[in-house]
């Protein structure tokens, strides 16, 4: 049987990046890790003439317009990449008949109810990032049958900018942090998410294609809970003060409460979920 080419979009970024360190204990694969530079998923050419080089069996979309309050006035680019560019790829993949891997967030969803998210609960995106995150899966599994849909949340990482970097900085530059306390998720470790999505690869079956699924790790905080552990586990005794979202506005409004369940992806592969505290100590230690 022939070694599957899988090529990772949005390789420098953090999800990219842990697929990449991960890579070498992969060997049944073939990796192409395309940064932005290397392949522009919203070029018409820069897709077509990649696909037409490389025989590629396998998508991992990790490239992603992820700038949440800048979108609201950058809505053209946010568009680009995360409906463009997603309908750029999904069609090489039709194309090709390669499998998609699809990346999507928890914003998909308003944030108004107050227990899990499943995959079939209905979607209200709130502000252009969410809006054009929805869209991009609707369009990715419109346009490639074998697309699989992943939503996660609170993604973080040894690698890129992420909500832990930034809380470990400034516990080192200031006497005191105010952090929302009243918007309730899970925190993904972006490295137990690569793995996730590399062990589903390997079971899937061909009745997965064409279905949504939700990836986080284990638990429920509020960033005020997730801020307090990544002082603790850091030894850093900056105090953490709990503020509501009305005190620190921004641009984009948040979903109050987007935790996702995860029974369907545990119930079609054999995926192990991880405590969040477990993940965060384990990306930790990987941080000055």
């Amino acid at each position: 049987m022939m070694r599957k080419t899988i090529l990772v979009t949005g390789a420098d970024g953090q999800l990219g990046s842990e697929l990449r360190e991960l890579s070498i204990n992969y060997p049944q694969y073939g990796f192409l890790f395309a940064t932005r530079n290397e392949l522009d998923i919203t070029q018409p050419q820069d897709v077509r003439d990649f696909f037409m080089r490389h025989n590629v069996d396998v998508v991992f979309n990790c490239a992603a317009y992820t700038a949440v309050d800048k979108a609201e006035s950058d809505a053209e680019k946010a568009q680009a990449v995360n409906v463009t560019g997603v309908e750029l790829l999904a069609d090489a993949c039709y194309r090709y008949k390669a499998v998609l891997f699809h990346v999507s967030t928890d914003f998909v969803f308003d944030g108004n109810q107050q227990k899990p998210y499943t995959e079939s609960d209905a979607t209200n995106p709130i502000g252009v990032y969410a809006k054009t995150k929805l869209d991009g899966e609707r369009i990715a599994l419109k346009r490639n049958p074998q697309t699989i849909v992943i939503r996660t949340s609170w993604v973080y990482s040894s690698f890129g900018n992420n909500f832990v970097k930034t809380m470990l900085r400034l516990g080192k530059q200031n006497p005191e942090l105010k952090v929302v306390n009243d918007q309730t998720g899970s925190p993904t470790y972006a490295k137990d998410l690569a793995e996730a999505m590399l062990h589903m690869l390997g079971e899937m079956q061909t009745h997965h294609y064409g279905q949504v699924f939700h990836f986080s790790n284990d638990g429920v905080i509020t960033w005020y809970d997730f801020a307090v552990a990544i002082l603790r586990h850091k030894n850093i005794p900056t105090p953490v003060r709990p503020i509501p979202t009305s005190g620190f506005p921004t641009p984009a409004k948040r979903p109050a409460y987007s935790v996702l369940d995860k029974t369907k992806i545990q119930r079609e592969f054999t995926v192990r979920l991880k405590p969040w505290e477990e993940s965060l100590k384990a990306c930790l230690a990987k941080l000055p």
